[in-house]
């Protein structure tokens, strides 16, 4: 398989930046997009040229490190897949793909298609676990729990921070991954405690660290690659003006 490669590259948040064109030729259907990309850089170095930078860990779409924009879209055109899990057979022979980074105020570029995502961490950091003293670990079947409940929680959980709904808000919201946050914690016995003063204190800093507010565009939703429900979003206004107002 034969492509054409136009890819954003970046020194630093402060450079310009620019896309470059590459061939890359030998690429078959069972590479993983990750491993196109380590083809691609291993022929840059045998060049002697400067690597594409972007990030990658698990491999596994658990972490989310792999962010990035294919085609315009955030990890690409295949639905409820990260980027690493994402194979060259969702491409044709001859086919030209634009990668890009997550583009967003508070994802500032580090460099190429890598981005600052401490963003997400400091809106973790401002409330998202659990402080009260809940004593030993029980047994799993020691606290009732409804099934619908506990599967909302979940799902919420499944949330693996990527920012793919940042990156396909017209307005940059974190409205999605904050709410799955907020969500996982409040649905529980053990996290109901804290809800009140654990939305107000994410919801905060998520303001702070620069997001924009969600308009329902529903775009989030689509693209995340965990299916992430927007009904995370209601249920964290709800409770957000509860606490405001002392309930």
């Amino acid at each position: 398989m034969k492509l054409t490669l136009k890819i954003w590259r970046q020194k630093d948040q402060f450079d310009k930046g620019h896309f470059d064109i590459h061939q890359l030729d030998g690429v078959t259907g069972d590479m993983s997009f990750l491993e196109m990309l380590d083809v691609l850089n291993d022929k840059l170095l045998r060049e002697k040229k400067e690597p594409v930078a972007f990030e990658h860990d698990c491999r596994e779409g658990i972490c989310g490190a792999c962010s990035m924009v294919i085609n315009g879209r955030p990890h690409g055109p295949q639905d409820l897949t990260t980027t690493c899990q994402l194979h060259m057979r969702k491409f044709k022979d001859g086919d030209t793909i634009v990668i890009e980074p997550f583009r967003a105020k508070a994802f500032p570029v580090i460099k190429d298609l890598v981005v600052d995502r401490s963003s997400f961490d400091r809106i973790i950091q401002s409330g998202g676990y659990i402080s009260v003293n809940t004593g030993q670990a029980q047994d799993g079947n020691a606290i009732p729990i409804e099934k619908e409940q506990s599967q909302k929680a979940f799902d919420a959980a499944t949330c693996i921070g990527c920012g793919a709904c940042v990156a396909v808000c017209p307005n940059g919201s974190a409205m999605l991954f904050t709410s799955a946050k907020v969500s996982h914690l409040s649905l529980l016995p053990q996290g109901e405690v804290e809800h009140s003063k654990r939305v107000k204190n994410m919801v905060t800093q998520m303001d702070a660290e620069g997001f924009g507010m969600c308009s329902n565009t529903g775009a989030c939703e689509v693209e995340c690659p965990k299916g992430i429900s927007l009904e995370n979003i209601a249920r964290m206004n709800r409770q957000y003006i509860g606490s405001m107002f002392g309930s």
